[in-house]
């Protein structure tokens, strides 16, 4: 067992080494005058749809160069970065005016392409020395014009870069386009474009360690950051409120059928227990499709164990703005490195389930994420492919993500299921199942499980809400995230509130003498993965202009995914907090209990020594 590990884990270090060298090697960011400093076009797009986005080439842009494709790490590839070498020759120090990169004839069809583009505001994006730029293509010029058809269609032609040096290093850079520099592109005829470009170089003295901080400074700008505060205070006052709820109603009441039932031993014979304790015998039966529900659990303790370490890695500094694919590699490499966790946590409880097909029960575990994720990758890729986006994976990265699941995630979820095979742990039951189950008495409509769901997931979604909205803006939209500890401070509190929530409801559910309360937990603690996805119904009507049928697939389309995902974490969550709470009380019971017989044996005794103490006295 210990080789396999070491062979996994050595190949998992050869996976991510090929992974690491597919990105070229970067320089120190050190030039001298006159050296080539690297410029490279990424994409082109419409500004409103962030995943529909197209190669700078694929417009008819012109050079005076052969383009060169930048060689790229598997995150940038997953981000849709697509790096070649620009047109324009920003060399270091050195100044240029209006100075003309290339010429090109525009046809008919290449003007009403780039038209069309301008229409929709388009932009593209540039990186150099890793610093990012943007720019529009043209303007509409709509100004006294009624009639769209009237509207006059300009595309910039004169870029003018603006660069700040300190010493050898560049510390920013900034685009724009020059207003009187324009190509009417109303008319559908050839036209002749000079694409020319402008440099100005100025001296700064901020340090090259801070250069990206400008691109944070956006969401740490004071009224961001009353919002954000004003989110943890709305969170918290909720976990304050919910959990003096739960510890006063909860406690009572536990209270209160602890103390009936170390009281109620006089009359324990003639009367049938009520509520949860009615039900002792049938609480811990194992739950219908156990094979499925510990695989659930195992998948949701995996994705839990990675957004861990996501937050872990964000808390240090490494997803720092325009960390180009940082994000997406490290959620695949990791997601990979924890699928061990989900093998053992399913094999092993299944196990406490007297379950005994383990290999069903692994191959369940890891389709049951992964699957779902992989048809919907299939279709959104096929869609990008049909679009020309840069959104759709080259074959070479698709082999890249298929080798490290069949060498890394599979070989992970197999070792750790034989080790949570092998661990053979009972389950802790507290109190003995019957051999036949009770019938589960009527219940009202609004203990059923759908409306128990509702409930379940509004407190949680209220206290994230808020965090939720720039979360979309950025991964959605444009707007840079960077206040990860706030998010980590919501997260903790979704987490506590969902045990709460999930614990309470729990309760009521034995409390109406229904012991079918393992799939009811899980459910009703990912319910909030629901609320998310309604969230992204009113973020997509209310909140952007997204539009067209690719990016709303791909938004529809990865946000079921993503939901899916905090479903299985929230509802792993929800269930092991219900089960220790349910331990805990059939547990106190039971002691009460064994305390009672204690005492009644103690008492017997006490009276048959009075007994033979008489009987001996009086003979």
């Amino acid at each position: 067992m210990e080789r396999i590990r070491a062979c996994l884990v050595a190949m998992a270090v050869a996976t991510l080494c090929g992974v690491a060298q597919v990105r070229s090697s970067s320089s120190d960011h050190r030039y001298k005058a006159g050296d080539d400093v690297p410029l490279y076009a990424n994409k082109v797009g419409p500004y409103h749809n962030p995943s529909e986005t197209y190669r700078y080439f694929d417009f008819p842009f012109c050079s005076s160069a052969p383009v060169k494709e930048k060689n790229e790490a598997l995150g940038e590839v997953l981000n849709g970065d697509r790096l070649v070498s620009a047109p324009y020759k920003l060399e270091f120090l050195t100044e240029k005016d209006a100075e003309i990169a290339c010429k090109r004839k525009l046809t008919k069809k290449e003007v009403a392409k780039f038209r069309t583009a301008i229409l929709k505001d388009y932009y593209f994006q540039m990186y150099y020395d890793d610093l990012p730029i943007w720019g529009f293509l043209g303007k509409v010029d709509k100004e006294g014009k009624a009639d769209p058809s009237d509207y006059r269609y300009y595309l910039f032609k004169h870029l003018i870069f603006e660069i700040h040096h300190n010493k050898d290093r560049v510390i920013e850079v900034t685009v724009r386009s020059d207003p009187n520099a324009l190509v009417d592109l109303t008319e559908d005829e050839p036209v002749d474009v000079d694409f020319m470009y402008t440099v100005k170089w100025k001296e700064t003295n901020t340090p090259f360690e801070k250069r990206m901080d400008k691109y944070s400074l956006s969401s740490s700008l004071p009224h961001h950051l009353e919002i954000h505060w004003f989110s943890i205070i709305n969170s918290c006052v909720t976990v304050l409120l919910l959990t003096g709820f739960l510890a006063t109603i909860l406690m009572r009441v536990l209270k209160n059928d602890f103390i009936k039932y170390a009281h109620d031993d006089e009359s324990a014979d003639d009367q049938e227990e009520s509520g949860w304790k009615y039900i002792h015998g049938d609480v811990f039966r194992y739950p219908k499709r156990k094979s499925l529900f510990a695989a659930a659990l195992g998948c949701g303790t995996q994705l839990f164990t990675l957004t861990i370490f996501i937050f872990i890695l964000a808390l240090v500094g490494v997803f720092y703005p325009y960390n180009r694919g940082a994000l997406f590699t490290a959620l695949v490499i990791i997601y990979a490195l924890t699928s061990g966790i989900a093998g053992y946590t399913s094999a092993s409880f299944y196990g406490q389930l007297e379950g005994e097909n383990w290999v069903r029960n692994l191959l369940l575990t890891g389709s049951l994420f992964c699957g779902p994720l992989f048809v919907t990758f299939c279709f959104l890729n096929t869609v990008a492919i049909a679009y020309k986006a840069t959104a759709a994976l080259p074959f070479g990265t698709i082999v890249v993500i298929l080798l490290i699941w069949a060498l890394v995630t599979s070989p992970l979820l197999v070792v750790g299921g034989i080790a949570g095979k092998n661990k053979k742990e009972e389950f802790q039951a507290p109190c003995r199942t019957a051999k036949y189950p009770r019938e589960i008495p009527p219940l009202p409509w609004y203990r059923k499980t759908l409306p128990q769901m509702a409930m379940a997931g509004f407190l949680p979604f209220s206290a994230i809400y808020i965090e939720l909205y720039y979360i979309f803006a950025s991964v959605w939209g444009h707007r840079i995230y960077t206040i990860y500890s706030i998010l980590f401070i919501v997260f903790i509190i979704l987490l506590i509130v969902t045990a709460f929530v999930t614990v309470a409801l729990t309760y009521f559910q034995l409390a109406a003498e229904d012991h079918e309360w393992w799939w009811r937990s899980f459910l009703c603690g990912g319910s909030t993965g629901l609320f998310i996805y309604e969230y992204c119904l009113y973020y997509y009507i209310a909140r952007s202009d997204m539009s067209g049928f690719m990016q709303t697939a791909f938004f529809f389309g990865y946000m079921a995914c993503i939901c899916y995902g905090f479903f299985l974490m929230l509802g792993a969550i929800g269930f092991r907090a219900s089960l220790l709470f349910v331990r805990h009380i059939y547990r106190s019971i039971k002691m009460i209990a064994l305390r009672t017989i204690t005492y009644i044996y103690i008492l017997q005794s006490f009276i048959i020594r009075i007994l033979c103490w008489e009987l001996g006295t009086g003979n």
